[in-house]
């Protein structure tokens, strides 16, 4: 248990909810942070506040570290973005060779605004599910783009900031395990209940790995890592 504070990038999904887990398992102190950007799965704010409130009705102890929610309106990311998550368009892939789920500046922004809400809170370990082993191939979750961010983000509030990534090597089958090893069972079934991942912010189907339309390429990611955890794929 280290003894500094934390602030979580908080979406409500899967990769969030696990890297809350591990702030929780190793700082005294943890808040969380979320952005209302008009994503077109605006329902995963829903299931930020749904998982919060599991996490402290399940986990006592973690409830005793958890300090309170920041939800940051930005919504002119949104407005400034041509993206099929900030509007309703079909998911292909651009000339650029990046999926047009991309949207250009998104996790700058939100290390940018997590570190000037942790400058006023004392909070000065930043924790993200930016991954670089399952990945659409986003430059802005990429480890060298964060460690060059955290250099310059330091340098420009005139404090020392930390931005861990503790998903950054793992896949999605390991990133399951994780779960697993920091909650139990409990935590895994949390996760597959409570979070949100779909692009489509479809919610009706419940299936073994959670709550999803099944087919567009975040569901596609979390179902087959699933598979792979369990072995389910194979049966």
């Amino acid at each position: 248990m280290r003894s500094g504070h934390a602030l979580v990038l908080f979406s409500g999904g899967q990769d969030s909810t696990t890297c809350l887990a591990w702030a929780l398992s190793h700082f005294a102190h943890v808040e969380t942070v979320g952005f209302d950007y008009g994503q077109r799965h605006h329902i995963e704010l829903q299931a930020r506040d749904t998982v919060l409130a599991s996490v402290r009705q399940q986990f006592p102890a973690w409830a005793e570290r958890l300090g309170p929610d920041h939800l940051l309106d930005l919504g002119v990311l949104g407005r400034i973005s041509d993206t099929a998550l900030t509007s309703d368009t079909q998911i292909q892939m651009t000339a650029a060779g990046l999926p047009n789920t991309f949207v250009p500046g998104r996790n700058l922004l939100f290390f940018q605004l997590a570190a000037a809400v942790g400058y006023r809170r004392g909070l000065h370990t930043l924790v993200g599910g930016m991954c670089e082993t399952d990945f659409s191939g986003y430059p802005d979750c990429r480890d060298d783009t964060l460690k060059a961010l955290q250099v310059a983000v330091s340098l420009g509030m005139g404090q020392r900031f930390t931005f861990e990534t503790p998903l950054m090597w793992l896949d999605k089958a390991a990133t399951w395990e994780m779960a697993r090893s920091l909650g139990g069972e409990a935590l895994v079934e949390l996760i597959v209940r409570d979070t949100h991942t779909c692009y489509h912010g479809v919610r009706e189907a419940l299936h073994p790995w959670g709550h999803g339309c099944g087919h567009c390429p975040a569901c596609e990611l979390r179902r087959a890592g699933y598979e792979r955890w369990t072995g389910s794929g194979n049966a």
